[in-house]
């Protein structure tokens, strides 16, 4: 390695470390005071509402804040009995909860009018962080295994099984008042991978590998096998859809040498990548500073709404968590992107929360906002390419790889 090659290597070292504990505040400092879980988003409106899913990715980044050492154990553990705490008296609905709870009662608040019940994807994201927390805090002292203790207790309460409805996949809404009017199966592709894994790998209430083939696989209708960009695409719909595909399942699920019957999914992942990136680069609509350096399409906010951004659905707006959470796919052009968000965007995008959730250079707009479950893909995937810390904790939980083999699935984890 050349004296210049190294001391790249660590300006972008210290750039990543940078970027993930600037953004890890909006986990430690801004989470709601009386349960310690992360606000959907930094908004006024939003000051009593918890996140499932982002507080998934919000207690897993309590563990990469205590391997780099900006919080210690002791810390971690705290708020981690405060957190697991509010979770056991939460509202939940066969085991299940929530999309959005209140922060201090614990309750449902309704995500959409029929949506004011169990959502079980949510759920998935959830757990996903939980056994990993059970994983890596592991010591035998009364406050881990008080922690650990209530975790498993959780776990063990989700009725995977019963939001089959006696059918042949699994269903992602269930309300009190509305039953199954949502009525959305769970089938791929998509970002839900991680709902059928945990749903197969749970104690009680599990699932069977004839339901992930038949509705997550839909009997393999989800394989794609085209070329986009110069890129075979496995899975999932043409041009790979938004890039929280290749992000939200794969925070703990390690996707190196993974492979079931349909596909390799570091292929996968880093084919979907690829195309996202070579579509910006290809600009076809010939927005403003497309390229090499700004790319990245996924969910987020585009000025008064959350909304999919995507090759085919695509106005010009820049998801920052897209590229950054796709660096273990795409390290080279991650880190370049990244370097533009930080030196030429600068402070209009960047901030005492890491970067906003999105800018727009065409129409000259720059996200204030700041998104709970962007903001943690962006932590825990930074961290599982410079060290695989989160998959390596939760790919070592029993439970999970019971689930991956009774799937029919390989990695080098399950030898």
């Amino acid at each position: 390695m050349t004296k210049q090659a190294a001391l790249s290597y660590m300006e972008n070292d210290a750039l990543l470390e940078l970027v993930q504990r600037q953004t890890f505040s909006y986990f430690w400092d801004f989470a709601h005071p009386a349960c310690g879980l992360p606000k959907e988003r930094d908004h006024e409106h939003y000051k009593e509402v918890i996140t499932t899913g982002g507080s998934g990715f919000g207690v897993m980044t309590l563990i990469v804040a205590v391997e780099r050492k900006w919080i210690n154990r002791a810390q971690a553990v705290m708020r981690l009995s405060k957190i697991v705490a509010f979770l056991a008296k939460a509202e939940k609905h066969h085991g299940a909860f929530a999309h959005w709870l209140n922060g201090r009662t614990g309750k449902t608040i309704p995500f959409a009018k029929k949506d004011d019940g169990a959502d079980l994807v949510e759920t998935a994201f959830l757990f996903q962080g939980l056994l990993t927390v059970r994983q890596y805090f592991n010591r035998r002292n009364k406050e881990e295994q008080s922690i650990r203790n209530t975790i498993t207790k959780l776990w063990q309460e989700v009725e995977w099984s019963w939001f089959t409805r006696g059918r042949d996949a699994l269903y992602w809404h269930w309300s009190p008042r509305h039953r199954w009017a949502m009525n959305l199966r769970i089938e791929g592709y998509n970002e839900a991978l991680i709902t059928y894994v945990l749903a197969a790998a749970a104690p009680e209430h599990s699932i069977s590998k004839q339901l992930y083939e038949t509705g997550w696989a839909r009997s393999g209708a989800m394989k794609n096998g085209k070329r986009f960009y110069n890129t075979v695409l496995p899975l999932g719909p043409d041009l790979g859809g938004p890039l929280f595909f290749a992000h939200y399942s794969f925070t703990g699920l390690d996707p190196r040498g993974l492979k079931d019957a349909f596909a390799n999914y570091e292929r996968q992942n880093k084919a979907h990548a690829t195309i996202n990136y070579r579509y910006c680069v290809h600009n076809p609509k010939k927005f403003k500073n497309y390229g090499r350096h700004s790319w990245g399409l996924s969910a987020c906010d585009y000025k008064r709404r959350y909304r999919e951004h995507s090759p085919i659905k695509d106005n010009g707006t820049i998801c920052c968590a897209a590229a950054l959470s796709s660096i273990a796919y795409t390290p080279k052009e991650s880190m370049a992107a990244l370097r533009y968000f930080y030196e030429q965007l600068g402070n209009r995008i960047w901030g005492k929360c890491g970067f906003s959730e999105s800018y727009n250079e065409t129409r000259k707009w720059y996200a204030t906002s700041h998104l709970a479950i962007n903001q943690g893909a962006t932590i825990l995937m930074i961290e599982n390419y410079r060290t695989g810390l989160l998959w390596k904790w939760f790919m070592k939980d029993k439970d999970v790889q019971r689930g991956l083999k009774k799937l029919g699935f390989k990695s080098p984890w399950l030898k």
